[in-house]
This record gives C-alpha cells, sequence and structure tokens, in this order.
C-alpha cells in the first residue's frame, strides 16, 4: 500500500533540519546511484559524512523511527542510512526501481519498503512531483513538508523534473520483518482497529485482550526475527 504519514517532523524540528541543511555541503547524486539508476538521476545529494551532516542524520531518523504509525506500517526490522537530496531547476530523477539489497557487510538489506520524507513546502517548487506506478495506477505525491510517503521499494517510480524553485526531500528503505506487503496490511489494519476500540472499551475489555491476542499470534507466525 502507499500510507502517507503527517508530522513526522513539526514545525520546530522541521525549522532545525533546515538550518542544518544551510551549513551542509552537497555533491553529485549519482554517487549513491546503482549502474541503471545513475542513468536518470540528475540531483544533488547531502554529505551526512560531516559533523553538521551526522547531526541531520541523527535527527531526521529518530523522528522516523519513534513515529507509531511508521513503525505499524512498515513493521521494520531494519533501515538503510538516510540519504537526503534536492533537485533544482531541470533536476529531477527518471523512472527506476530500487536495487533489491543495498548497503554492504553488517549493513546489507533487503529493500521491502522505501519512503520519501518531503522537507519543502509544495508550493516552493514546481514540478517535482514523486510518481508511482503501483497497482495498474499512477499516483503522483507532493506531500506538506515534515510528511512521509511509504510506498513498495517493487514499484517503478520516478522524481517528475523541476521547473521551478528547489525540492529537497530525505529518503530511505526498510527492511520488514513481515516480508509479503499482505500481511503487513493486516497487522496495519488491526493495529489501527485497537487505537480506534481505546474510545469506545476500556483497556481491560475481553476485546482488547482478544484481539492482542491475535496480533500478537499473527506476528508470531509471519516475523522473520
Amino acid at each position: 500500500m502507499l500510507i502517507t504519514i503527517p508530522d513526522i517532523l513539526n514545525a520546530g524540528e522541521l525549522d532545525e533540519v533546515r538550518d542544518l541543511l544551510a551549513k551542509t555541503a552537497w555533491s553529485d547524486g549519482r554517487k549513491t546511484a546503482g549502474p541503471e539508476a545513475a542513468k536518470v538521476k540528475r540531483n544533488e545529494q547531502a554529505d551526512l559524512s560531516s559533523r553538521t551532516g551526522a547531526t541531520l542524520h541523527t535527527k531526521l531518523n529518530d523522528a522516523i523511527r519513534k513515529n507509531a504509525v511508521f513503525q505499524a506500517a512498515a513493521q521494520p526490522a531494519r533501515l538503510s542510512r538516510l540519504l537526503v537530496s534536492r533537485s533544482g531547476v531541470g533536476q529531477g530523477y527518471g523512472t527506476h526501481v530500487d536495487n533489491a539489497l543495498m548497503g554492504t557487510g553488517a549493513n546489507r538489506l533487503r529493500t521491502d519498503l522505501s519512503f520519501t520524507l518531503f522537507l519543502s513546502e509544495p508550493d516552493e517548487y514546481e514540478g517535482g512531483e514523486l510518481t508511482i506506478d503501483w497497482a495498474g495506477m499512477v499516483h503522483s505525491m507532493k506531500l506538506e513538508a515534515g510528511s512521509l510517503l511509504l510506498y513498495p521499494s517493487t514499484s517503478l517510480h520516478r522524481v517528475e523534473p523541476v521547473s521551478s524553485g528547489q525540492r529537497t526531500v530525505c529518503v530511505g528503505w526498510v527492511q520488514s520483518q513481515v516480508r509479503t506487503s499482505e500481511q503487513r496490511d493486516i497487522l496495519f489494519d488491526l493495529a489501527n482497529l485497537k487505537v480506534s476500540m481505546r474510545s469506545s472499551l476500556p483497556e481491560a475489555a475481553p476485546e482488547h485482550l482478544a484481539l492482542s491476542k491475535v496480533i500478537a499470534n499473527l506476528r508470531r507466525l509471519w516475523s522473520e526475527v
């Protein structure tokens, strides 16, 4: 599924991220692309190896990991290192599929899910939509700053060319504890049901206990770790 998660970053956190971005060095984004993707990638990548970059990475990584909706939807076992990219006028990222495996050694992971955390407001640039070919439909997304889009890494997707302004985003990949999208969807629906039941039933109600049991046992059946 495609899941939009608002307010991964609140207004104050977004201001802090933008201050760090203003102090960060940038380089050609093709350095972090695979051989095929490098042919269609036209953007710049933030240097997250510096002290400022490391602070930026930690701040973004912590905000994503602590979000309850992200945890329920992705069921993450591992997250990749994050990338922060920007696209100016004429830049974008042609149609591609993400590498099935990323990283090396102990950092190697299987990409089940991809995510884009938008750091620019939609009115700060023209074009630059994240376009995803999924489930027989074409979805073009341009979210508010601080919002995250979670989508299957198996999908073809692209970033449309920017015609004015500048688009800045944070991207990353998830190896999920639950490998199939169908199983993740079921667990996500049950997690949402559990939250909604809190407004109508006491926490110790038999229905809550039964639902907790179902969720735990499905995770026991489906989780790889």
